[in-house]
């Protein structure tokens, strides 16, 4: 996930030292006292469509109460879904599409998913495994040789698991983003390979391979090219033919040199440091979070995965074999775990769920869904609230305690917490 916020994890910000950068894992929200100015975000509840129904204990109101409650710390717009196993949803928006205008935010609009991206990557890498193309326990330089190399990097020491559960040592690169506008405006359009992605990385010293957990986006982009090198074939058309094109997720799709999202969607805006908030709709970011989708087909995702549909039940396993996030995520996830491409995270109700997060472009987006993939929600938020950790931290919240609130199926406080 990226965003101007940290990189990659998902969607928080990324390392102390690299708060306001372009990561993905961004979602700050400023209180509304202080952010909400004239022509700001006004919410626009919407009652349930006539095929919608109400979910036993969390209903259309509760809802509507938790999603104002993000808008009200001074996101934008903001759209949420919740949808149960018989394909009944529960959806409200707050907010406005476009700062300074009326324009609703669509119930079903396009957005940046970010690092919600990787979960697609690891199913792939996954069904590979499964069909005896490759193994966890391959190293990088097995299909990469030589590519891992510099500074104390070495290919031949981490694994394939590694780089899916973010264990492998290796360090992100610093790419130029957007820590204020300017350097929004300047970079925006910046493309880079996942070769030129691992080579920044290797100016950097990596810590020791499977020794502890540490974000990289740089992992993913090797994934890539892994799925590549095993297939001959784009890593992203498998994805397509493996996931998106078998689910029907006709609405997710990669932009590519595209600066622009598909419509229906609400802008993307980024408040930074300083305190302006800037449109950065406009971006073309690296792959895979490039990945634009909806609230449905992310929902659809999630259910497959974790009701056997993706994956068999061995594989689904290796993918939940979790590891404790490290202090700093701790903060943001609290008593987090990650697995080979999927976050969990406790429920108040007890047991837990699992999501991936994703933020970049002004776009942040929180997702989970229950151990058999009954019940799934997706909070899409079109304001990343870079201004204060405290903020970021407060947009997190707010966005957990409503999946909290509808995948343990409870009323809605609205407050922030």
């Amino acid at each position: 996930m990226r965003s101007t916020s940290p990189a990659a994890e998902p969607h928080l910000p990324d390392q102390p030292d690299r708060q306001h950068r372009r990561t993905g894992k961004r979602r700050v929200a400023a209180a509304a006292a202080t952010l909400l100015t004239a022509g700001a975000a006004v919410a626009i509840p919407l009652l349930a469509d006539a095929h919608e129904a109400t979910a036993p204990g969390y209903r259309q109101d509760d809802l509507r109460r938790d999603t104002d409650a993000i808008q009200a710390l001074g996101v934008t717009g903001v759209q949420t879904r919740v949808t149960t196993r018989p394909g009944r949803d529960l959806v409200a928006t707050s907010g406005v599409a476009e700062a300074d205008t009326d324009r609703p935010v669509p119930r079903n609009g396009y957005f940046r998913m970010a690092s919600t991206g990787k979960a697609l990557v690891a199913t792939v890498v996954l069904q590979l495994v499964d069909e005896h193309k490759l193994a966890l326990d391959d190293t990088v330089d097995r299909w990469l040789p030589g590519l891992v190399d510099g500074n104390g990097n070495d290919g031949r020491r981490i694994t394939i698991r590694q780089l899916l559960q973010h264990t492998s040592g290796i360090h992100d690169d610093d790419l130029p983003g957007y820590t204020t506008p300017q350097e929004y405006y300047d970079r925006r359009y910046d493309t880079y390979t996942p070769q030129q992605i691992v080579a920044l990385a290797m100016r950097h010293r990596p810590d020791p391979p499977g020794t502890g957990w540490s974000y990289s986006n740089t992992g993913y982009a090797l994934l890539d090219m892994i799925i590549e090198k095993v297939t001959d074939r784009p890593w992203h058309q498998e994805v397509q033919d493996r996931v998106l094109k078998p689910l029907g997720m006709d609405h997710t799709y990669l932009p590519g040199s595209t600066p622009t999202l598909r419509r229906p969607h609400a802008n993307g805006y980024q408040l930074f440091p300083s305190g302006e908030r800037v449109d950065v709709t406009k971006v073309i970011l690296p792959d895979p979070g490039g990945y634009v989708s909806t609230s449905a087909d992310v929902n659809r995702f999630f259910q497959a995965l974790l009701g056997g549909e993706l994956l068999p039940q061995a594989r689904l396993a290796e993918m939940q074999d979790t590891v404790p996030v490290n202090e700093r995520i701790q903060v943001f996830w609290p008593h987090g775990r990650y697995g080979l491409g999927l976050v969990n995270r406790p429920l108040s109700c007890g047991g837990s769920y699992w999501s991936h997060e994703g933020g970049d472009g002004g776009y942040i987006t929180l997702n989970g869904a229950t151990d058999d993939g009954s019940r799934a929600v997706t909070v899409s938020m079109s304001t990343a609230l870079g201004d204060s950790p405290d903020n970021a931290l407060r947009q997190e919240q707010a966005a957990s305690n409503l999946l909290d609130h509808a995948l343990c199926a409870t009323p809605g406080s609205g407050q922030d917490t």
